[in-house]
């Protein structure tokens, strides 16, 4: 959704309009722009820039956020490169590293048209259970489609580490868990010691997103045949996919989920013709050719990395580097995706558990 720039996070405009024409992004530097922001996610800030003939999207990371997670080189080198591999992306414009322009690096990509999935817009539309259908179908294959790119033709083999990644991975949330706690919260620890533990020391590794949900996926129109575009590439690197998988399926709300579950992550995927979260992942397998046997572990990491995520912004909150209200009550939200992941490990399943 596309509103009003929120009190804090305005740019200067006479800047912008300036770096535009400098870049040949405008016909003139006097012509009028205007600028909004789009108000889905809690992560990154994301501006529409629109003058009489462009129309251009600003991405950029917000006040007091630290580079893992909200790096803007990688995400513009990934932009830049990935479309000779992976067709599916926006096409990107210039990257600017410095803070003398709008206070924080940022880059301009293309806008991309078209209907992104999120609750209320499900909801407004009234997508049928058969339409979901086609619309998880879809979604699957595109995500299988981009494990499957070529990232050495594309110039992205140093994008990344992969040997390694898993224990990197478990370690570097955990320690950023720790970093942004503001209680102590004992199914985080609990959750942290299980992983170490028992993680998958043997896997593959490809080209991976990081943050794969509807709410990232630009579909050409309401008839849910095609994928214009996938947005927020700022964690893509090379991974295990199966680290993929799991925070997708870990967004993947289930209308059996508990209610502090659905009502921290309102996801589409909880409406009617959507697989379950287990669904999801056999049909990955099937289709990847990928042994899910580790699925517990993949989705209680996916739990706790959205958990460290949503504690982070929180953390931003609590110290007043934001004031977006939305942001108030996200250490609950934090603690209860740590609670689910306890019960995963528990139970040894990813539905079901309360």
């Amino acid at each position: 959704m596309i509103k009003k720039v929120r009190l804090g996070e305005e740019l200067d405009i006479s800047k912008l309009k300036t770096y535009l024409y400098e870049n040949d992004l405008t016909d003139s530097i006097q012509g009028d722009i205007t600028v909004s922001q789009f108000s889905n996610g809690y992560s990154n800030l994301t501006y529409l820039i629109e003058s009489t003939h462009h129309e251009y999207v600003l991405r950029m990371p917000p006040k007091g956020a630290t580079k893992r997670g909200h790096d803007m080189s990688r995400e513009f080198k990934v932009l830049s490169r990935l479309s000779t591999g992976f067709t599916k992306v926006p096409k990107a414009f210039v990257f600017n590293k410095n803070a003398d322009i709008l206070g924080r690096p940022f880059y301009i990509m293309e806008r991309v048209h078209g209907e992104i999935i999120t609750y209320n817009r499900a909801k407004e539309l009234s997508i049928s259970p058969n339409h979901f259908t086609k619309i998880s179908n879809l979604w699957l294959e595109t995500f299988i489609e981009l494990h499957n790119t070529d990232y050495i033709a594309c110039g992205l083999e140093n994008l990344g580490k992969p040997n390694g990644y898993v224990q990197r991975q478990v370690s570097n949330w955990g320690s950023q868990y720790l970093k942004a706690k503001t209680q102590d919260v004992p199914e985080a620890i609990k959750v942290m010691e299980w992983m170490d533990a028992n993680q998958p020391k043997q896997y593959d590794h490809c080209l991976i997103h990081n943050d794969f949900k509807y709410d990232n996926v630009v579909f050409s129109n309401t008839n849910w045949e095609s994928i214009n575009a996938v947005l927020d590439w700022e964690m893509c690197t090379l991974g295990d996919p199966l680290m993929d998988l799991g925070t997708s399926i870990a967004y993947w709300s289930m209308p059996t989920d508990p209610e502090p579950l659905l009502q921290g992550l309102p996801s589409p995927t909880m409406m009617r013709g959507n697989p379950s979260r287990t669904n999801i992942a056999e049909l990955y397998a099937k289709h990847s050719g990928r042994n899910i046997d580790k699925l517990v572990f993949y989705y209680v990491f996916g739990l706790f990395k959205i958990a460290v995520i949503v504690q982070q912004i929180y953390y931003r909150y609590a110290k007043g580097l934001t004031t977006n209200e939305k942001f108030k009550n996200l250490d609950k939200s934090s603690q209860f995706l740590c609670m689910m992941a306890l019960q995963a490990i528990q139970k040894n399943k990813i539905e079901k558990l309360f």
